[in-house]
């Protein structure tokens, strides 16, 4: 009886070690992945900091883009924000 007992506790004290050894596995998984895409992410902003410092056209073409610089006569047009779309009127509750 005693052995049988003593069995069975260990059957669960290993069933519970496996399933925390495979969560690790996962977690693990997880974190070489996010490692991977963050690595991705660092060499594409080296390579547009590469282009940026040798490249005049790339360089001129990011100030106008994300810093909304203009030449001498260029022609600036500036629309007006779109109207906000309105809700449709809701419908009085039913009488029963």
């Amino acid at each position: 009886m005693a052995l049988t007992f003593t069995l069975l506790l260990l059957a669960a004290a290993g069933l519970k070690s496996w399933r925390d050894l495979q969560a690790a596995r996962a977690r693990e998984a997880t974190i070489l992945e996010r490692i991977r895409v963050a690595d991705e992410n660092v060499e594409r902003l080296k390579r547009r900091i590469d282009r940026l410092g040798h490249d005049g056209v790339t360089l001129e073409r990011a100030a106008r883009e994300e810093l909304g610089m203009v030449k001498p006569g260029d022609v600036v047009i500036v629309l007006p924000p779109a109207p906000a779309p309105v809700a449709p009127p809701k419908a009085p509750p039913a009488v029963p």
